[in-house]
């Protein structure tokens, strides 16, 4: 299980400097924030956090604001819990609910159904967000995909939902895989989920690649992408 380290920004004016230091934080491999009235919070891996990255940051150099931090190593909490007192129904253009079994259903076209363990990747963060409606326009018939650093399996779930065959679902965190075998089953869709990296693809082919994650590692892995994507992928 991956340790995450949450950040507590302080940001003077807040507007429109949180969504700035929001995308100068993903960056560096911060990959989900909350929102607050005077700043953010941000969660970053430990093991990716480098805090020369973060002192280099552009924003910090900028007179127009003034911005503080603290942060602390997240406690071992019941994230169930915790995401249960928390969570609420998402809408995607109309077209994709993302809720938990307590909530109604919304009636849309597409409905997912998931309960987070400890992992990340449940439609409120910014870029799962951005990646459903990025898929809403694609042609998932029959392709063959992959779910890199998959989470939940949020977005593995929607590509089944859209006719996709053969879907493999992989993550590094042991949560996230155990996440995902029972998000599949609660959705009932058929997924390949195993634990692993990038490193882990053999010579299996696919027609389309999701990769919601950190930023440095998709570049370092992005050969080994290539490398599996179909002609015309």
């Amino acid at each position: 299980m991956n340790n995450y380290l949450e950040f507590n920004f302080k940001i003077f004016p807040p507007q429109p400097w949180n969504e700035i230091l929001m995308a100068e934080l993903i960056e560096i491999g911060f990959d989900s924030f909350t929102e607050e009235h005077d700043g953010i919070l941000g969660y970053i891996q430990k093991d990716l956090f480098n805090e020369n990255q973060l002192k280099e940051i552009n924003l910090f150099k900028n007179d127009e604001v003034k911005i503080s931090y603290k942060y602390q190593e997240m406690p071992n909490i019941n994230w169930n819990e915790e995401w249960e007192k928390n969570f609420s129904p998402i809408n995607v253009e109309n077209e994709v609910s993302i809720r938990a079994e307590f909530h109604e259903n919304q009636n849309l076209p597409h409905e997912i159904i998931i309960q987070p363990k400890m992992s990340f990747g449940t439609g409120h963060h910014a870029t799962t967000y951005l990646m459903i409606q990025q898929m809403l326009d694609l042609d998932f018939q029959n392709k063959a995909v992959l779910d890199m650093g998959c989470g939940t399996s949020v977005l593995a779930i929607f590509a089944k939902q859209k006719g996709a065959g053969k879907t493999v679902a992989i993550d590094i965190d042991e949560w996230s895989v155990e996440n995902s075998v029972e998000n599949a089953e609660r959705n009932g869709v058929e997924l390949e989920v195993s634990q692993g990296t990038a490193e882990n693809l053999g010579k299996e082919k696919f027609d389309i690649i999701l990769a919601n994650i950190n930023r440095n590692i998709l570049i370092s892995d992005i050969p080994t992408y290539v490398s599996v994507l179909n002609d015309g992928g």
